[in-house]
C-alpha cells in the first residue's frame, strides 16, 4: 500500500521544518539543549519511581502487562533506543506547536514559523548599512536592501521646500517630513497596508488639506505632541515597524542655493530653493546649502562611523545628493569610516537638472562639491532598454571611466519604469559587492 501523496508532503514539510529549526544561528538549539536535560531529569525521577514501584508492588493480574509494556523481553540498549526516539519525537513536536501558538499572532498569512524565524534571524546579523541621499532612488534602494538587514539607516536631506512638504515647513515651522516618510513606508515591515496608507495623498477639498500625504501630516502633528521633529520620526518608525531607522542628515533649517547658467546665454543667476531649481531650465554649476556649515545630526555621524557598508544614492544629484554631502561633518565622516563605500548612479537624467549627464558627470561633479573621491566603487546600469519620459535620456558610462574610478556595471532597471532603479536589483548587486570583501553572510 504506498503512502498518500498529501501525507507524503506533509511528512516532507515537517523534516523541512525540523532541519531549519536546527539551523546554525537560530538561537533554538540552546534551549532546546536546555528542554533536553531538564526533560531528561525529570525522567529519570519518574524512572525511578516507576522501578521501585514495579519492583515492590505486590503480584496482580495487571503485572504481566506492565511487563510487556515495557519490553523487557528486549535488549536493554534497543529499548532505550526506543524509548528515547519516542521521547525526542514528542518533545520535538510539543515544541513546535508550542512555539507556532505563541508566534501566531505575529506572523503574515501564509508565513511558516520556522522561515519566518529564520529569515528574522539572518536580518539581525546583517551588515550596518548606511543609505544617503533621497527622493524615490533612496526608498527604492531600501525597499530592497531590508531583505538582507535589520541594521539599515537611511539618511536624508531636510532641504526640501516644494509640495506639501515645503507647505508644512512654511506653516508649522518644522523640518521637511516628504523624503523621511517616503523611507519609513519603504522600510515599513507592512509596505502593503500601512506603508501605502502613510503614502496616501488628500484629494482636493475646500478644508486646506488638498496635496497633503497622510505621513507627512502624521510626522508633523507627532512633532507637535513629541515636541521634536527626530522624535516624531523615531515613533513614526515604531508604528510602521520599520526595519532600520530614518535620520535627518542635520537639524537646521537649511535651504538650498544654487549659481545656474541659463541656456543659450552665458548669464549666471543665483536660485534659491529645492523645488525651484529644476525649473531655471539652466545648468546648475555650484550648489550650497544657506546658513553655510550645518552641523551633522550626531546620530547620523555615529551611525556613519559604525557601518560595514555606505552606499551615497541613488537621488536627484544636485536636490537630493549633494545637500547631504554638503553637511561637512557628515562627509567627513564617510572619509573617515572604514566601511565598504559605494556610489550608486542614477539611471537616467533629469529634466532640469541633469540633461545631458554621463556618469562620469555625476562623479565628478560629487568630487567637486566635496573636494575628494567618497566612494570605493561606483555602480553603474550597463542595460539601456525601454521606452523614457520626453526630454528624459540614459546615463550612459564613459568609455574610459574605469581608467580613473573603479567602476561596476550591471542590469539595474525596472521592468515597468526603465528611468528608475530596481529595488531587488541593486540591492542584490551591493550585497553581491559587500559579500566579495567580507564573505558570503552566514544564513
Amino acid at each position: 500500500m504506498t503512502t498518500p501523496p498529501s501525507s507524503t508532503k506533509r511528512w516532507q514539510e515537517l523534516l523541512r521544518s525540523l532541519r531549519t529549526w536546527l539551523t546554525p544561528g537560530m538561537g533554538v538549539k540552546r534551549w532546546i539543549i536546555v528542554i533536553f536535560l531538564g526533560t531528561t531529569f525529570l525522567a529519570v525521577g519518574f524512572g525511578i519511581l516507576i522501578l521501585d514501584f514495579y519492583r515492590n508492588a505486590p503480584d496482580a493480574w495487571w503485572l504481566p502487562a506492565l511487563s510487556a509494556a515495557s519490553l523487557r523481553f528486549l535488549p536493554r540498549i534497543l529499548r532505550v533506543v526506543i524509548f528515547g526516539g519516542i521521547g525526542l519525537g514528542v518533545v520535538a513536536f510539543g515544541i513546535l506547536q508550542l512555539n507556532r501558538a505563541l508566534i501566531q499572532p505575529f506572523l503574515r498569512p501564509g508565513a511558516g514559523v520556522t522561515e519566518t524565524l529564520r529569515q528574522h534571524r539572518q536580518r539581525e546579523r546583517g551588515p550596518r548599512i548606511v543609505a544617503i541621499g533621497g527622493g524615490h532612488g533612496l526608498a527604492a534602494l531600501l525597499r530592497g536592501l531590508k531583505r538582507y538587514s535589520n541594521n539599515i539607516t537611511a539618511i536624508v536631506t531636510v532641504a526640501d521646500d516644494g509640495g506639501s512638504s515645503g507647505r508644512l515647513r512654511r506653516d508649522f515651522g518644522i523640518l521637511p517630513p516628504g523624503d523621511i516618510r517616503n523611507c519609513l513606508a519603504a522600510l515599513s515591515d507592512d509596505e502593503a497596508l500601512l506603508g501605502q496608507l502613510f503614502q496616501y495623498r488628500l484629494p482636493d477639498t475646500q478644508g486646506g488639506l488638498e496635496g497633503h500625504s497622510f505621513g507627512n501630516l502624521f510626522i508633523t502633528a507627532l512633532a507637535e505632541v513629541t515636541g521634536s521633529f527626530e522624535a516624531a520620526v523615531a515613533e513614526s518608525g515604531r508604528v510602521l515597524a520599520v526595519r532600520g531607522r530614518v535620520l535627518p542628515s542635520t537639524l537646521h533649517d537649511v535651504h538650498l542655493v544654487a549659481d545656474v547658467i541659463l541656456p543659450n546665454t552665458m548669464a549666471e543667476v543665483r536660485v534659491e530653493g529645492e523645488s525651484q531649481i529644476p525649473k531655471s531650465q539652466g545648468r546648475v554649476r555650484h550648489v550650497w546649502l544657506e546658513p553655510n556649515n550645518p552641523p551633522a545630526f550626531p546620530q547620523a555621524i555615529q551611525a556613519i562611523l559604525a557601518a560595514d557598508l555606505i552606499l551615497i544614492g541613488p537621488g536627484s544629484l544636485f536636490t537630493s545628493l549633494l545637500p547631504n554631502i554638503l553637511v561637512s561633518d557628515l562627509s567627513e565622516a564617510v572619509r573617515a569610516s572604514r566601511a565598504l563605500k559605494l556610489y550608486i548612479c542614477n539611471v537616467a537624467t533629469e529634466l532640469g537638472e541633469t540633461d545631458g549627464f554621463t556618469c562620469g558627470d555625476h562623479i565628478r561633479t560629487l568630487e567637486a562639491h566635496t573636494g575628494s573621491r567618497l566612494f570605493d566603487i561606483a555602480i553603474v546600469n550597463n542595460r539601456h532598454m525601454g521606452s523614457l519620459p520626453p526630454d528624459v535620456d540614459w546615463v550612459v558610462l564613459d568609455p574610459d571611466l574605469d581608467e580613473d574610478y573603479p567602476v561596476y556595471p550591471a542590469d539595474l532597471i525596472d521592468e515597468l519604469q526603465p528611468w528608475r532603479h530596481d529595488s531587488q536589483k541593486l540591492a542584490q548587486v551591493t550585497m553581491d559587492l559587500y559579500q566579495e570583501r567580507t564573505g558570503p553572510l552566514v544564513q
